[in-house]
């Protein structure tokens, strides 16, 4: 026993003297955290840092920097060896197959086979190198894995499990217009109808025209297309039955009746997708590589000793020279340039692409038949740049081949050549034979600005033909489209012209454009078809210029087109100008009112014919989500006198409707239009905004008038179903509720999802929502407040909170009328029960304060 006579300061002198025995930690007591008379319960769960009791959270996943889920995710207290709580608080509950999902080479560690399935896997003991780290603030999940643990995977790869089919489901898009003019009305309504059940969906599109006038009417519906198509998960291929395109790579596009499989781009992550070269090079130490592209970090990561390897680029343009920089160990730098440039059919090195068609030729044109025919292309990335691609076309009275090949040539850009090789038989029974060779070049002058998005040219000899030429059943003709004039009578007008005597010759190409910098930018674009026999030839071309200042934006354009055929030419230059309504008062650029919302606008144009024509207006958007936009123009032409226009358009939740009213000299014109989408599913049927191709569907029960994040005017129906149209195929879509748009008595557990939709899939996002009174409730127990920090859950609902100051307990989503359990610790006597009932005009208040008694 210590002597009663040592002084305090001798303490302290024994302490410092002796310290290896004397120990102790920091402790602040819970009494403090209430009120002298009011218990505390037991938090020593919270000694440690900032702990939290274990359970499930919804978790975003994060492994090594590199986002992979959002979901639900068991959480375990940390122990240390000696039994005690780590500072990390919670650890997470990863069985073997999430694992595999990370991407983990399960081979490399045979322990793991041991484990049972939905077992923890104890990571840190049977994974050297690996961590996790949860901010629950956050409730951020992040696992740190060792690269050499990992399958070497592309960055951004989305293993296929994650890939969602989506649900079963009834899909129809519609879109009605309607005109009221002088002298007629018409009428016409788009219909988009479909059939998702597991991977196929069942697409069919047709269209109603009708036109009433003075003394005469027509009534038509035409069925434009009808297909099945699903995705072929073990090839990367999507398979298409019946009307449909083919590809523009190899051969030119041409519309069919029949099969399709083909490679499917998306199918691949970003870093894959088209062309990128392969950056080699040898480091001597484990050493960052970091690769530039333009100025802006492209990649970065880290490598081991010896030689390397980089295939997975995802590059910010279609040219740029990459430079390369590798910092060794030791500080020093290796650094080198690898140049890049792309046309469309490049391919990186290892990657097949392939095509396969057959079916009837379709055009939608009654100038044409529709023979059988059968196409095969394939395209494959070679080493050093190089791309090798070919293709056959085959038909009863045309054959077709063409081979060629693509390069990365450095610092020159990227060049193309193919050569097609094609026997025809034409309408009138001649027989044919010729060759075309086609040129394609791109380079990115980047120091300058400069991008050479496409420059071509494509040589065809007297004897060569198309399949979409042979099909023609007449050597000659026009295609009229019929066009009513202002005293009712129809006229035909010239839409097209062909005539295969005169077989194509040169095409020329070309894309530029050019940045100025703070001067805005400019570019040029232009073909040219030449044929054999006549000196006519088919000429487009367009030029402009765009700039800014201060928010006002202007631009001026040209373009100019003639064609075979058609004695006139069409020449049209125009100026356009829109100046933001915070900038003429004085604000600067600004968007937060609607008047800063609004901006004006001026407008000239001059044709061929010397018709010139101005106009000026008003424009802009209103509403808190600027879901409703406007424009008023007036003007004048020198055609048709004075005009003038006013339209809306109001981007609701059940659809887009829009209203416009135009008048010139001869005539007053008042249309409409109304568009959106309607979905059955196994809940019922959601009406929505137009439907993409593939499409979310928000579950969130109960949760009615709920907006969602970057969706303008999408909102929860009056059951709390809503449709996100537009998803991206094959990605991550983070999918968020607005939490400011629930009313008093709504609150969600976690308003973000995330998904990963297969192509035209309608996959569900389900929120749990709870539906109740917020309640604030001073609880006692024996005319004391209940023990500060006890955990509370309400026995009906589910709902948790903890006790707070003097008792008080905050809870949201409750019934009128419950029971709450208050837990203080785990003794069989630290718990208690207090029911409650709450007044019916509790559902009007935003928040309840009630008392109840525990017992």
């Amino acid at each position: 026993m210590m002597n009663k006579s040592v002084t305090p300061l001798a303490a302290m002198v024994m302490a410092a003297l002796w310290p290896a025995i004397s120990s102790g930690e920091s402790y602040f007591n819970p009494g403090f955290l209430s009120p002298e008379d009011a218990a505390v319960a037991d938090l020593s769960r919270f000694e440690k840092g900032n702990q939290q009791a274990p359970g499930v959270y919804r978790v975003d996943i994060w492994r090594n920097a590199e986002f992979i889920a959002t979901q639900d995710l068991r959480f375990d207290a940390s122990n240390k060896a000696d039994g005690k709580v780590s500072a990390d608080g919670l650890v997470p509950c990863l069985d073997t197959g999430w694992l595999q999902r990370l991407g983990l080479n399960m081979l490399a560690y045979p322990a793991l086979a041991k484990l049972k399935p939905g077992e923890c896997v104890p990571l840190a003991e049977l994974i050297p190198g690996s961590e996790t780290h949860f901010d629950f603030a956050k409730l951020r999940l992040d696992i740190s894995l060792p690269q050499v643990s990992l399958l070497n995977s592309a960055r951004g790869y989305i293993p296929a499990q994650e890939w969602d089919e989506g649900i079963p489901a009834v899909l129809l898009n519609y879109s009605f217009t309607g005109n009221h003019g002088s002298y007629d009305d018409n009428y016409y309504l788009s219909l988009q109808s479909g059939l998702n059940y597991g991977p196929w969906r069942l697409r069919n599109s047709g269209a109603w025209s009708y036109t009433r006038g003075d003394g005469y009417h027509s009534n038509n519906w035409n069925n434009i297309s009808t297909y099945a198509q699903r995705t072929i998960i073990p090839l990367k291929s999507e398979l298409v039955l019946g009307d449909s395109n083919t590809s523009s790579d190899v051969f030119d596009s041409l519309g069919f009746r029949g099969a399709r499989l083909y490679s499917a781009d998306s199918m691949y992550p970003d870093s894959l997708q088209g062309y990128a070269p392969t950056v080699r090079g040898i480091a001597r130490t484990n050493a960052k590589i970091t690769i530039r592209q333009n100025g802006f970090v492209i990649y970065q990561s880290y490598v081991s000793p010896g030689a390397f390897a980089i295939n997975d680029l995802n590059p910010t343009s279609s040219s740029g020279d990459l430079d390369v920089t590798l910092e060794e160990k030791d500080g020093t730098l290796q650094k080198y340039t690898v140049p890049y440039s792309t046309v469309p059919l490049l391919q990186r090195e290892g990657r097949l692409k392939f095509d396969l068609v057959a079916g009837d030729f379709r055009s939608g044109s009654d100038q044409q038949e529709t023979p059988f025919f059968t196409q095969a292309t394939l395209i494959a990335g070679l080493p050093r740049g190089y791309t090798a691609y070919g293709g056959t076309q085959l038909a009863e009275d045309y054959a077709s081949v063409a081979l060629g090949a693509g390069k990365n040539i450095g610092e020159w850009g990227a060049i193309s050549l193919d050569v097609t090789h094609a026997r025809s038989k034409l309408a009138d029974d001649s027989e044919h034979e010729g060759q075309s060779l086609r040129f394609l070049y791109a380079k990115s002058l980047s120091n300058y600005g400069t991008n050479f998005q496409l420059l071509g040219y494509r040589y065809s000899t007297r004897g060569f033909y198309t399949l979409d030429e042979v099909a023609y059943k007449n050597i000659e003709g026009y295609e009229f489209a019929d066009e009513q004039d202002g005293n009712h009578n129809t006229e035909p007008v010239v839409q097209s012209y062909h005539n295969l005597r005169y077989s194509k010759r040169g095409r020329f190409q070309v894309n530029i454009s050019q940045g100025l910098g703070d001067y805005g930018s400019f570019y040029v674009s232009g073909s040219q078809q030449t044929y054999w026999e006549t000196n006519e030839n088919n000429t487009s071309y367009q030029a402009g210029y765009a700039s800014g200042w201060r928010g006002i934006s202007y631009s001026m354009s040209m373009s100019w087109n003639k064609s075979v055929g058609i004695s006139a030419s069409d020449r049209i230059m125009a100026f356009n100008l829109s100046v933001p309504f915070s900038t003429l008062l004085g604000h600067g650029y600004s968007r937060s009112s609607t008047l800063d919302r609004a901006y004006a606008t001026f407008a000239a144009s001059n044709n061929s014919e010397g018709d010139s024509t101005l106009q000026t207006g008003i424009g802009g958007t209103l509403l808190e989500g600027q879901n409703l936009s406007y424009n008023v123009t007036q003007g004048y032409s020198d055609s048709n006198g004075y005009t003038g226009s006013a339209s809306t358009n109001w981007q609701a939740t059940y659809g887009t409707v829009g209203l416009g009213y135009n008048y010139d000299r001869d005539q007053h014109d008042y249309n409409w239009q109304a568009s959106g989408g309607v979905v059955g599913h196994a809940d019922g049927i959601t009406f929505s905004q137009p439907l993409g191709d593939t499409n979310v569907l928000i579950k969130a029960p109960g949760a009615s008038g709920v907006g969602v994040e970057n969706q303008t005017g999408v909102k929860t129906d009056w059951r709390g179903y809503a449709v996100m149209p537009y998803a991206t195929v094959y990605r991550y879509n983070r999918i968020a509720l607005d939490t400011n748009t629930m009313d008093d008595h709504t609150d969600v557990e976690n308003n973000v999802s995330s998904v990963v939709p297969t192509e035209g899939a309608l996959v569900r996002a389900e929120f749990k929502a709870r539906i109740g009174v917020r309640a604030i409730f001073n609880v006692t127990r024996g005319g004391r407040a209940v023990p500060f920090g006890s955990m509370v859950r309400e026995e009906t609902s589910g709902v948790t909170s903890m006790v707070g100051d003097e008792g008080q307990i905050y809870l949201s989503g409750l019934p009128l009328q419950g029971k709450l359990l208050i837990q203080w610790g785990d003794g069989k006597d630290s718990h208690c029960y207090a029911p409650y009932t709450l007044p019916p005009e509790s559902l009007t208040q935003a928040v309840a304060v009630v008392s109840a008694t525990c017992s």
